[in-house]
């Protein structure tokens, strides 16, 4: 196994769980106390990337700007990165002012059949002179040939590493070993890997992507995520360190960070509830729990169910409003059923 590098996505992924309310001093706090510790990089910002600040899918607290800046001012060993989806931000209004203020790496992340509208902004940030990481979400919506041709179009853009999202965290074992050990076998740049906990897998299928090759892990202290969350950082971490595995990482450095800032702004300890087994078993972005949980008391039916019907559908991140059409379908169903 090589050394792995770590992402740590808290700032990010975890601004799903708290409707992008993250504070100023949480950022400056939290990036104080990671910085140093080993890390890679610290990626900052709205849940869902540059420009996403949205009333479709939440209003941030503070601007992208706002948020990089402290973060910025906070980091001095570790690396700053910011997150990318294309249709949310743009390289004008978005990418080029994160860059100006001081982003060193970009996640340009993209569903796993759609690397082409990647080319664009990974081009400019490396043209920039810094790091692009090209995202592949929803992975597990493709086979392990697809993934292969979209990773290397990211590659061939300039791409330093390709991470796969496992946006559902909908994985099993067997899918996380064979699909990045095919990668790896074929790409020229890193394999990295995003789990979340839907199915309580994701510390044990970041290790075994790990195992099987992968170099980067993206994860949260805490597990601090989208729905039933991510990797927790520190927990992988240890389970490296007790398989005589050298991390690079000053765990209680994570494991304080967790504890002193992450701990006091949680409004419930980050859980694996019924929706998210069932958001993992359909296959549906984890993301999705909030609005889903919404709009099944507003129509009166079961959240459970309007996520195996967005599995049907094949439903992906950017597609919010189609959860109240299932909804709507849903109830009118009930009420003929009657």
């Amino acid at each position: 196994m090589n050394k792995p590098i770590f992402f740590d996505s808290t700032l990010r992924d975890g601004s799903h769980v708290v409707r992008h309310q993250i504070s100023i001093e949480t950022i400056t706090e939290y990036c104080k106390m990671i910085d140093g510790s080993g890390v890679y990089a610290v990626i900052v910002g709205h849940g869902n990337g540059l420009g996403a600040s949205t009333l479709q899918v939440g209003r941030s607290l503070h601007s992208d700007l706002e948020m990089i800046s402290a973060a910025r001012a906070a980091l001095h060993e570790t690396k700053l990165g910011a997150f990318m989806l294309p249709g949310f931000g743009t390289i004008k209004d978005d990418l080029a002012p994160a860059l100006d203020a001081g982003v060193d790496l970009v996640c340009v992340g993209v569903h796993c059949t759609e690397a082409d509208v990647t080319q664009q902004y990974i081009e400019y940030v490396t043209g920039r002179g810094k790091e692009a990481i090209g995202v592949l979400m929803m992975y597990h919506r493709a086979p392990k040939e697809r993934l292969l041709e979209e990773a290397k179009k990211m590659q061939s853009y300039g791409a330093r590493a390709v991470i796969l999202m496992d946006s559902a965290g909908s994985s099993t074992v067997d899918m996380v070993r064979q699909t990045v050990e095919y990668l790896v076998r074929h790409l020229q740049i890193p394999v990295g890997f995003h789990a979340h906990n839907n199915l309580s897998m994701a510390v044990a299928n970041s290790f075994v992507a790990l195992e099987s090759g992968a170099t980067i892990i993206d994860g949260t202290t805490r597990g601090f995520g989208a729905g039933a969350g991510n990797c927790q950082l520190e927990a992988v971490v240890a389970l490296l360190q007790k398989n005589g595995i050298d991390a690079g990482v000053e765990l209680y450095k994570l494991l304080d960070a967790g504890e002193k800032v992450l701990k006091p702004i949680m409004t419930k300890p980050q859980g694996i509830d019924p929706v998210s087994i069932v958001s993992g078993l359909a296959g549906v972005f984890s993301g999705f729990a909030p609005h889903v949980k919404r709009a099944a008391e507003e129509f009166g039916v079961d959240p459970r169910d309007i996520f195996m019907e967005l599995g049907r559908r094949n439903v992906v991140a950017g597609q919010e409003d189609i959860i109240v059409d299932v909804a709507v379908e849903l109830a009118k169903r009930q009420t003929q059923n009657v």
